[in-house]
């Protein structure tokens, strides 16, 4: 088999000399270079076209999340295993949002982290226990509110309904007020109520939750 050509991206010195220990005495990774900020990670994905990178987040320049963004959208076929020592929900659902195919840990065992690598390489997912538990609980959250949707639009009234498919539209309060030919702080009363109404703080989340029940 050969070895994985694999990037760190690590902005801290000790963690990068870690790391190379690791690729040096693991024959299945070949550490083809160190980004130490998130720029320097993108154009090394770039130059080299890695099969894993490994990718902290907060990091000088340009942070994981969006490197791992950016290097997904040019190279989808680049596989990216985020490396981090934040566990909260927040980081584990922008880097699987960007396309981050597996979350470790930087306290994962030396093992785990080799396995993720080579695991990623395969186009498998591995994620550190502790959050693969968190995964399963915000996807379960998001199905059921998707299942939601459609029941909350329907205590919305047919003005309201209206006022919410412009919104999702992208459409602004004075653009709203212009088509139906109403005040602009009619409008905004109507789009306070349809908040309260969806259980929702935002245009931006009134205008999913129209998206999700098919409005638009």
């Amino acid at each position: 088999m050969e070895a994985i050509r694999t990037v760190l991206a690590e902005d801290d010195s000790r963690l990068q000399e870690a790391f190379r220990d690791i690729a040096t005495d693991e024959a299945s990774i070949d550490l083809l270079g160190v980004a130490s900020d998130g720029e320097q990670a993108v154009q090394m994905a770039m130059q080299f076209e890695p099969q894993v990178i490994l990718m902290d987040i907060q990091m000088p320049r340009l942070n994981g999340i969006e490197a791992t963004r950016r290097i997904k959208r040019a190279l989808p076929g680049v596989q990216i295993v985020i490396w981090t020592v934040f566990g909260d929900d927040q980081h584990v659902f922008e880097a699987i949002k960007a396309g981050a195919i597996g979350y470790l840990l930087k306290d994962s065992p030396t093992l785990e982290i080799i396995e993720g690598i080579q695991a990623a390489a395969r186009g498998e997912s591995l994620l550190h226990p502790a959050v693969a538990k968190r995964v399963i609980q915000e996807f379960q959250r998001m199905r059921t509110a998707v299942e939601k949707a459609p029941d909350l639009l329907c205590e919305l009234t047919a003005r309201e309904t209206e006022v919410l498919r412009l919104l999702a539209e992208g459409r602004r309060n004075k653009e709203i007020a212009a088509q139906l030919f109403l005040t602009e702080k009619t409008v905004k009363n109507y789009i306070s109520s349809i908040l309260y109404k969806l259980q929702v703080n935002s245009r931006t989340e009134a205008a999913l939750k129209a998206v999700q029940g098919g409005l638009i």
